[in-house]
């Protein structure tokens, strides 16, 4: 996908921020003095008045989101997954969680494609921590074009929403007239009869890649996009599983409450054998966030390799 228009979807939700302000004029931008990180700066330049830089303080930060939300604003509460889910996760779930405020959380440099900045900064554990809340929306978007549609449809919905950007720019995929974004529903980027691909965010394009790459060598592989991890979209996996038998999860985060345990959620009714690729128990390195893609397996090749794998050829 060289030739691929790239973009990463932290630049996407600066973007979007100011892109839906003028739709939603109660909206209000809070970052913790990394607004050139996190692309909220793009928003700070265009709308001024409308944001709040509170300083390295996310645990606070949340907490003005908070009261802000309580006064009828909608709050964009923006750092690092590291910090805005795991830092600050006491506030997140006790005043905003809790009482079901308006606030969204706007959280960028998600994953192990942080790169250099190493295992204290590549947050593997958020999707987890954050679809433990009870009632927090989880959306994890694979492009820029998913990027920007999720960050309006969080405006539109009303309660808690937890968004999880990229730092490395990822290909756009979803650029189709027909696209169509809505919270709780998967899409179904190919269809197939012989193993279903569930991925979320980055992979995503990987497992487009893998799918066509096996299609060569006549495997039919359905490849389904989760840009919703909570609610997740049960029906779509549960048809998915039915007609295919087998799933493959591809996630960048802990194998552990993330995507691949989402899926096995959906379909534990009617159960079908889930291989999940993603980070195993253990803690992200240091390195280039393409090379450590790579190390993670998130990459086509490996994709490839393990739906061969589970179906015995």
């Amino acid at each position: 996908m060289a030739d691929v228009k790239k973009i990463a979807t932290r630049d996407s939700y600066g973007n979007a921020l100011v892109e839906c302000y003028p739709d939603f004029p109660n909206m209000v931008v809070l970052d913790a003095d990394l607004a050139a990180a996190t692309k909220t700066g793009t928003f700070k330049k265009a709308y001024p008045e409308r944001h709040v830089d509170c300083g390295i303080a996310e645990s606070n930060m949340i907490g003005i989101a908070a009261g802000m939300a309580a006064a009828g604003m909608i709050p964009f509460a923006s750092s690092f997954a590291m910090f805005a889910a795991g830092r600050a996760f006491e506030q997140v779930r006790n005043s905003v969680g809790y009482p079901h405020l308006n606030v969204k959380i706007g959280a960028t440099h998600a994953g192990i494609s942080v790169g250099e900045d190493g295992a204290t900064h590549q947050c593997n554990e958020d999707i987890a921590l954050m679809r433990a809340i009870p009632g927090m929306v989880v959306i994890n978007p694979s492009d820029d074009v998913e990027a920007r549609a999720a960050v309006r449809a969080a405006l539109e919905y009303v309660g808690p929403v937890y968004l999880r950007f990229g730092r490395l720019a990822v290909p756009v995929i979803n650029d189709k007239p027909d696209y169509k974004f809505e919270i709780g529903k998967g899409v179904t980027l190919r269809d197939g009869k012989d193993i279903t691909i569930v991925a979320s965010g980055l992979p995503v394009s990987e497992a487009l890649t893998a799918a066509e790459e096996l299609a060569a060598e006549g495997i039919d592989a359905r490849v389904i996009n989760i840009h919703t991890i909570k609610p997740i979209d049960q029906e779509l996996i549960a048809k998915a599983a039915a007609e295919t038998g087998k799933i493959v999860t591809v996630e960048e985060h802990s194998i552990i409450g993330g995507l691949g345990d989402a899926v096995c959620e959906a379909i534990r009714e009617n159960p079908v054998p889930v291989y999940k690729i993603g980070v195993n128990d253990e803690f992200g390195h240091s390195g280039p966030a393409v090379k450590l893609i790579e190390m993670y397996g998130l990459t086509a090749p490996n994709i490839k390799a393990t739906v061969k794998k589970v179906l015995g050829k």
